[in-house]
């Protein structure tokens, strides 16, 4: 009888076993994809694209054990070669090629040129053809540097005691109310989308103290702007026995130290592909919501439209503001009017007017939504009393304040946005995967 024991001994290798080892001179086994050939008559230079990289191999016609003819880009491929030290290949290495075998052949022409640099080609054609287009190099890049980000996450929050947490996507209502809901039928009974976590990770907070989670959340907003998702991925944590609201603020800015350490540290490659330069985090500047209406208004001479929230120019300019003048990437703008906030929101005791909240602009684009939360029973129940709604479907919401919570806070980024930001990309659908908007729903 055979047993599994967890442990696969296979004889091929990735880039960075050939660069950790000692191989050069030595026959390797690698597999990849053909990602070009560039034919040179009797020598043909065969380059793999693997999950690591691309790998430069050399055909040469009476060495290499099969005809040029039979191979063909994007075709997959294992090779057998001696590796040889080359300082213009990618990693300063090329295998000299002695046999390869054609694991699978493509039907069809690729119908883009994902091998070339950069995809001359429309975003919406590189959507359409997303499966494809994200074999391009740089296309890929994007989403090993998403990929840290999210292990930036996670890694710094469960070093900070946190515990992850999944709570459903499918509720009996929404966490923000409003009419931006995606509905749907659940065995004949009303059911939605959820818009946040925001219910769930309360509720956690009295369970574990301290929750995150990385999930899709969804939007049924009508609009098709460069900033906007109806399906985006939220970076959640809620936390409690906070002292304020500047404890999220510090422990948000901890995970942005942490991870971008670790993107200058691991995904290097990636960043010098895409040529980005990660933001100033030591330390990140706060002001107060109607300061920075002022400050831009004063600035830039543009006059204050809406006192209670900020609209996408305005954004902008604080952004602009902070760059300017103290070389900030970021800026926490705090104590939103309370109006524009959540019946959870707690309330400045100094000025109910406004509430103990915070949003963190990138670069000019909000890409956090976060605050205190209010977590006595009584002043709950008077706030959603005050704004005219009702307790219906909250029942096991209200039940966890009913038995005692701590003074407790959190936030939610956007996945796609802080990616768009970091990349210094104009569309959010260039940081997100597989986009759902108002007119995509394939691929």
């Amino acid at each position: 009888m055979d047993y599994l024991t967890g442990k696969t001994n296979k004889e091929d290798l990735d880039i960075s076993d050939i660069l950790e080892g000692d191989y050069e001179g030595k026959e390797v086994i690698v597999n990849g994809a053909i990602h070009k050939i560039r034919d040179m008559g009797d020598v043909a230079f065969v380059i793999l694209r693997k999950r690591e990289g691309l790998v430069q191999t050399v055909y040469e016609d009476g060495v290499t054990g099969i005809s040029l003819k039979e191979l063909q880009e994007e075709a997959t491929v294992e090779v057998k070669g001696v590796v040889a030290k080359e300082e213009r290949a990618p990693h300063g290495f090329e295998v000299r090629l002695r046999e390869v075998k054609v694991l699978s052949r493509p039907t069809e022409a690729m119908p883009i040129a994902i091998n070339k640099w950069k995809m001359n080609t429309s975003l919406e054609t590189k959507l359409d053809l997303r499966p494809l287009s994200l074999r391009n190099v740089k296309e890929r890049a994007k989403f090993r540097i998403q990929e840290g980000i999210i292990r930036g996450f996670r890694d710094f929050l469960h070093e900070q005691g946190f515990t992850e947490i999944h709570s459903p996507k499918i509720g009996a209502r929404g966490a923000e109310g409003g009419a931006n809901l995606f509905r749907l039928e659940y065995f004949h009974k009303h059911a939605v989308l959820a818009q946040s976590p925001q219910f769930y990770k309360q509720m956690m907070v009295g369970v574990f103290d301290r929750v995150f989670e990385a999930a899709p959340v969804f939007r049924a907003e009508k609009h098709n702007t460069k900033r906007h998702l109806n399906e985006y991925t939220s970076l959640d944590f809620e936390m409690g026995y906070i002292d304020s609201f500047q404890d999220i603020m510090e422990m948000e800015t901890g995970f942005l130290q942490y991870t971008m350490e670790l993107l200058q540290k691991e995904y290097e490659k990636e960043l010098k592909l895409l040529d980005v330069k990660l933001p100033k985090v030591d330390e990140i500047p706060q002001v107060r919501f109607d300061e920075a209406k002022e400050l831009v208004a004063e600035k830039y001479d543009r006059p204050i439209r809406n006192p209670y929230d900020l609209d996408p120019e305005e954004e902008t300019l604080i952004g602009q503001y902070f760059k300017e003048e103290m070389d900030a990437d970021f800026v926490f703008v705090t104590h939103y009017p309370s109006r524009k906030r959540p019946f959870y929101a707690m309330d400045d005791p100094a000025n109910p007017a406004v509430t103990l909240s915070f949003d963190l602009l990138f670069h000019g684009l909000e890409i956090t939504t976060g605050g205190q939360r209010i977590h006595d029973y009584q002043t709950l129940v008077d706030k959603i009393e005050d704004r005219g709604m009702t307790q219906e479907g909250m029942e096991q919401y209200m039940l966890i304040f009913k038995h005692g919570m701590p003074p407790h806070g959190g936030l939610g980024i956007g996945l796609e946005r802080l990616t768009m930001k970091l990349l210094g990309e104009e569309n959010v659908r260039e940081t997100t995967l597989f986009p759902r908007d108002l007119s995509r729903l394939e691929p």
